[in-house]
């Protein structure tokens, strides 16, 4: 006789099967793993005492395109939650539309930005209508997947920490109903800051509310108990670490001391939590996203996280402690299985050279000819860079104004590089002296960065977003070159033997016996993307703190392997290694 499985709550517990249960969740994200490492990451979960896994799903890789999905790969969350239901682990489903995540536009694809005067998250109709198609689309993945339909979903969230951002209780009301029309019939939820505002701006009803935090456990749950009296208690994101921005120093701590406080206070008080992260992986490709307030500030490509388990997967000290912990609150009769090995080695590469370069100039696809500089997701491109140009000859001296560069714009006049503007510093104006009377050809190369991940300023496009003065009057009549940076374009480079200058792409070959994890040493090199077998690592950048990409060995073979580096502005080739252990806290002296 079968049991009916069942996932719901009292005023008091989350009830599993009828049972109290307490959720000791950790935050991964399949599509920062590779998938050849997923069960060691889930295994390694399991082993520090967590019984459940939390992940988000990124709108904008399942549908890089509108109604075009991929759920293949590193994209391909059933298999993963498949995986974490043959290792005995419950999940948490975060379907968005929004995540937030540190996660190019919080993981809202770029496609919409191509509607100008769209907004998101609200009852925009158009918004609406591609949020509903995406969900048509992740029911019709996962719905089957809840506990109460044989799987290992227990909970399916709602949005994402919507009462930071407005008060659109239709919006929410209208999520809750798309969720349930797509399948998820299950225990539903939200998650908000850890203060009343916030928790009750993004509540709604049929949802447990759950606080996100990061320290003050005994101020933070006493709080949400009062606001909500009559179900469990739990914290929905425990920030065991933080991300990381280019240009500043590394946030967080390695110290497990003030986590073990935290969590031993919530497991000592009846609270469930979810540890963001447990293992924060990579954002690899140009996924890393980016907050704007006053200033600009783009994030890092690791997502390390200073989490217990680190970017490569291996356990730190604050892992080591908390399975100690956590090891003495699991229930009655249950060990912790060991701590799996690492699915392969940590590996040094030596120092290569790269042999090949390929400059952006001799590279540049067919132009698209605007009266003005228009934004890159207007021309149907994502991400990667986009040069402007036109010509200026006869209109003297005088000041180029660039309103405005997103994110970090190279000047050149006749080829000549004349003016470097970086959006984090609020840059956009560049002097031009000796202009040519007859003809002047300006060129403005924008390379860009994460797009707002957070906040009010979510609507993020890129290149030049809206027109370029010179001397006070609008220039007109210009050609707009795509330049994606994506396996297309490099697909199409033709190389050379001779070095070249950036902006420039440059190849070379390693050759290994053995493949292993190993991190690149991009020191050296000044700003870009590097790389592998086809495999975009990450983005680089001089000004730090990260100086190495983690290069997971499941993406290498025996012998030859090949690397492609562009940097936007070295004199040309350096030589590179592989790293055994990362470099992730090197900043640049101010300059």
């Amino acid at each position: 006789m079968s049991m009916t499985r069942s996932f719901c709550h009292d005023d008091s517990s989350f009830l599993l099967d009828g049972q109290p249960y307490r959720i000791f969740s950790g935050e991964m994200h399949y599509f920062r793993i590779p998938r050849e490492y997923w069960r060691h990451r889930l295994q390694c979960l399991r082993a520090m005492g967590l019984n459940t896994v939390s992940t988000y799903m990124p709108w904008n890789l399942h549908e890089p395109r509108p109604g075009i999905f991929d759920f293949t790969g590193m994209l391909d969350v059933v298999a993963f939650l498949r995986l974490a239901a043959e290792e005995g682990i419950t999940v948490i489903l975060r379907p968005g539309p929004y995540i937030c995540s540190e996660w190019d536009f919080g993981g809202l694809p770029s496609w919409l930005l191509a509607t100008p005067d769209i907004k998101v998250r609200c009852m925009d109709q158009r918004f609406l209508a591609a949020v509903r198609r995406f969900f048509a689309r992740v029911g019709q993945e996962t719905a089957g997947l809840q506990w109460h339909r044989g799987g290992p979903i227990i909970l399916t969230q709602v949005e994402n920490e919507y009462g930071a951002f407005a008060n659109d209780r239709a919006y929410m009301d209208a999520m809750v109903a798309l969720v349930r029309e797509v399948g998820f019939d299950g225990q539903l939820y939200t998650c908000d800051w850890a203060n009343p505002t916030n928790l009750k701006a993004g509540e709604v009803a049929g949802a447990v509310t759950v606080a996100n935090f990061g320290s003050r456990a005994h101020e933070q749950i006493p709080a949400l108990r009062r606001l909500r009296p009559n179900q469990p208690s739990m914290c929905g994101e425990f920030w065991a670490g933080w991300f990381d921005e280019w240009g500043s120093k590394r946030n967080g701590s390695d110290d497990p001391t003030p986590v073990l406080t935290e969590i031993r206070w919530m497991l000592e008080n009846d609270t469930s939590f979810n540890f963001y992260m447990f293992h924060g992986g990579t954002t690899f490709g140009l996924m890393a996203g980016a907050n704007d307030y006053d200033k600009y500030t783009p994030d890092v490509s690791s997502y390390d996280f200073r989490a217990p388990l680190d970017e490569s997967g291996r356990p730190t000290a604050k892992y080591t402690a908390l399975r100690e912990l956590l090891g003495a609150h699991q229930p009655a009769g249950v060990t912790l299985p060991a701590v799996p090995a690492p699915p392969l080695p940590v590996i040094r590469i030596a120092a290569f050279a790269l042999t090949e370069s390929a400059s952006v100039w001799d590279n540049l696809p067919e132009p698209v000819a605007v009266a003005q500089p228009v934004p890159m997701e207007m021309l149907g491109q994502a991400y990667g860079m986009i040069l402007y140009r036109t010509d200026i000859g006869g209109l003297g001296d005088g000041e180029l104004r660039l309103v405005e560069v997103h994110d970090y714009a190279k000047v050149f006049v006749e080829g000549k590089l004349v003016g470097t503007l970086d959006r984090r510093k609020h840059e956009r104006m560049v002097k031009l002296e000796g202009v040519p009377t007859e003809r002047a050809r300006l060129d403005v190369l924008v390379d860009t960065t994460g797009r707002t991940n957070f906040g009010h300023k979510l609507l993020d496009r890129k290149g030049i977003t809206d027109r370029v003065e010179y001397n006070g009057l609008t220039l007109m009549g210009w050609q707009a070159y795509r330049l994606p940076l994506d396996a297309a374009m490099l697909a199409g480079l033709r190389w050379q033997a001779s070095d070249r200058p950036g902006p420039a792409f440059h190849r070379g070959y390693f050759h290994v016996e053995r493949v292993g994890d190993s991190f690149l040493d991009l020191r050296g090199w000044s700003r870009g993307v590097v790389w592998v077998n086809g495999h975009c690592l990450s983005r680089h950048w001089s000004i730090g703190p990260q100086r190495t990409a983690y290069l997971p060995g499941a993406w290498l073979r025996p012998g030859r392997n090949e690397v492609v580096v562009f940097d936007l502005e070295s004199d040309g080739r350096k030589p590179l290694s592989g790293l055994d252990a990362p470099v992730l806290d090197e900043v640049a002296a101010p300059g």
